[in-house]
């Protein structure tokens, strides 16, 4: 299980943009937390992917407390969770050719001798072209370069993703793509699922059941739109 209880965090001192947050996804369960824009959603999965410290309250992951971050998480708890971000450029080193960027993760934690037959396995089925892996960020589209993320995020077979408005500068037909990407690999993995988003067509017809920001917090009456499980 992946449980976040009674979270506060944020960037600046005695202003935290989260306040008392709790959340648990399941294995294998896809859970959709709907909010406003800056509402403090994106911290918060950014606490749930290990890459945010919490000013207080508890991560727990498979049944283990969080005790460290980014690069001090231990590695097993480090490894076992993949994330995509809003805006691909941000989170692409702009000097790594597309293979290079999915590559990153299996050359960090030392297995470099899986990078090739890993990146040709991970590429179609993103919808990634061998000509298009020899290209740089600022070479290929938002769209192209959001299927590389996604497959970074993969590359390692995480048990939990973490998607962050992934597809909200994206197409429709892009967002399908990638939401099927992401389907698929929950059905083979068993992998659980937070997809952050405001978008409230896109959460309810993609995850098992969608949470408002506000039930989470605490804060105002909680939306009973949000709570039902998705028909889809």
């Amino acid at each position: 299980m992946l449980e976040l209880t009674r979270i506060t965090a944020g960037y600046v001192p005695r202003a935290p943009v989260v306040r008392d947050a709790s959340l648990t996804v399941e294995p294998g369960e896809s859970v959709g937390l709907l909010g406003p824009s800056g509402c403090g959603k994106s911290t918060l999965a950014r606490v749930a992917a290990l890459l945010h410290r919490p000013d207080t309250g508890t991560v727990t992951l498979d049944g283990r407390p969080v005790r460290g971050w980014r690069h001090r998480a231990p590695r097993a708890q480090r490894t076992a969770v993949g994330v995509v971000f809003q805006q691909p450029r941000l989170s692409a080193d702009p000097r790594l050719s597309l293979r290079e960027l999915i590559a990153q993760p299996l050359r960090a934690t030392g297995r470099r001798s899986t990078v090739t037959d890993r990146v040709a396995e991970l590429a179609p089925t993103v919808g990634l072209t061998a000509e298009l892996l020899n290209r740089r960020p600022h070479e290929v589209s938002d769209g192209q370069l959001q299927r590389a993320c996604l497959a970074r995020a993969l590359v390692l077979r995480p048990r939990w993703l973490i998607c962050d408005e992934m597809t909200a500068m994206l197409d429709a037909s892009t967002t399908a793509a990638l939401v099927a990407v992401v389907e698929s690999y929950r059905r083979e993995s068993g992998a659980g699922l937070l997809a952050v988003g405001h978008d409230r067509v896109l959460l309810e017809r993609w995850c098992d059941r969608t949470v408002g920001w506000q039930e989470i917090t605490g804060h105002g009456t909680p939306d009973p739109a949000t709570t039902t499980p998705s028909s889809c």
